[in-house]
């Protein structure tokens, strides 16, 4: 079960090349150039692209191969995600499953053909749950660390977004990350956004969510919290009371990426084909717009 666009150029190549006369001269540079192209007759068009549509499901199912084909079989691909991450992964006032993450990965499904199945479960557990196959790939907001390309391979990048640091209102004491040595941030354990409060020498405070990292600050529990700049405009917009403010953001952006599990070069390749083709007709920039305000998937 694919969409036709996924392989289609082959079969368009194939028809292209019966259609052409054969008359041909060659150019100044030795590149040879069709002299004309005939015109076939309804019955013989007809036999080509039945062969061409042949051709073209030969080889999808060549291309097809590994966890691509399980995926393709079943019609569904398995996407792993917290849901409590808000805008790119959280409920809606309904209960429904929303976010920039969850139709990205909704749209890449549809490109492959297959329907979009999320599992809901928290940052720690993501990869593990990737490792014992309960789950195909992950779409929310990962970054491909050195670490992690130990042992997976990652699409390209469908966004760019700046580390932003965050304090409360009162806090005149950070001003940048230079002056996160020796402070206490709320942080996921497992993020890229801890490791890197860290690298500035930040004592780790475990914590899931936005919420808790904020209520933690409040209290006295926690200096600081790091995280995307996306992420934090999403909560102040929707807590615009809470007593807080971002000091700083990083010169770099990071990259959100698609893991899948090393040795999936199908599956990879089909991901990539399915986000180049989302950037180019507009649509990853639309929802951008839609759950950030601005355009992030450009560099």
């Amino acid at each position: 079960m694919r969409k036709r666009g996924y392989f289609a150029a082959g079969a368009a190549l194939l028809i292209a090349a019966a259609l052409t006369a054969c008359g041909a001269r060659e150019s100044g540079d030795g590149v040879t150039i069709s002299a004309q192209v005939s015109e076939a007759s309804p019955s013989e068009t007809s036999s080509l692209e039945q062969a061409a549509e042949t051709e073209w499901e030969k080889e999808s199912a060549d291309d097809a191969t590994g966890l691509l084909q399980e995926i393709l079989d079943k019609g569904v691909i398995t996407i792993g995600t917290e849901g409590t991450y808000s805008p790119n992964s959280y409920h809606d006032e309904s209960g429904k499953l929303v976010g920039y993450d969850v139709e990205v990965g909704e749209k890449v499904a549809e490109k492959l053909g297959v329907r979009a199945e999320f599992v809901e479960t928290k940052w720690d557990a993501l990869f593990a749950s990737m490792d014992a196959r309960r789950i195909d790939i992950i779409v929310n907001e990962v970054e491909a660390s050195e670490e992690r390309r130990l042992k997976y391979d990652f699409s390209e990048p469908y966004t760019y977004i700046h580390g932003a640091l965050l304090v409360t209102e009162d806090n005149e004491e950070v001003q940048g990350f230079e002056d996160l040595k020796g402070k206490r941030a709320a942080q996921n354990l497992t993020s890229s956004w801890g490791q890197m409060a860290e690298s500035y020498g930040a004592e780790l405070v475990g914590v899931e969510s936005m919420n808790q990292s904020v209520e933690l600050m409040l209290a006295g529990r926690a200096d600081v919290t790091l995280n995307a700049e996306t992420a934090f405009y999403d909560y102040m917009r929707n807590q615009p009371d809470q007593k807080v403010k971002i000091v700083a953001m990083t010169d770099s952006t990071t990259s959100s990426v698609i893991p899948v599990r090393k040795g999936e070069e199908a599956l990879l390749d089909a991901i990539n084909q399915a986000l180049s083709e989302l950037k180019d007709s507009g649509e990853l920039a639309e929802l951008s717009e839609k759950y950030f305000g601005a355009d992030v998937t450009q560099e």
